[in-house]
């Protein structure tokens, strides 16, 4: 289900107040970031049959979307970093 203009502008401010203080440089304005968060969100809307068409048969009948969600977004969190995925989840081995 696609985020709310609210939710999307939470987002961005959370994501242009977490650059700030890791000192994480960007030529976006606000505005493109918003239309970043935008396009992800919808791109997510987009291409949630493709994700759950690529999980194993257990997992698309046993899952629900929020669980499917948190294992997406916690492998996208892993490709920032480890560290950053454990800042999110906790610890990881």
């Amino acid at each position: 289900m696609a985020l709310t203009s609210e939710e999307r502008q939470k987002i961005r401010t959370g994501i242009a107040r977490y650059w700030s203080r890791f000192w994480i440089e960007t030529e976006l304005s606000k505005v493109e970031i918003f239309q970043t968060v935008v396009a992800t969100d919808q791109w997510i809307d987009d291409n949630q049959a493709s994700y759950n068409s690529a999980l194993p048969a257990i997992a698309q009948a046993s899952l629900s979307l929020p669980q499917k969600t948190f294992i997406f977004c916690v492998v996208a969190a892993a490709r920032v970093s480890l560290d950053f995925l454990r800042r999110l989840v906790g610890g990881i081995d």
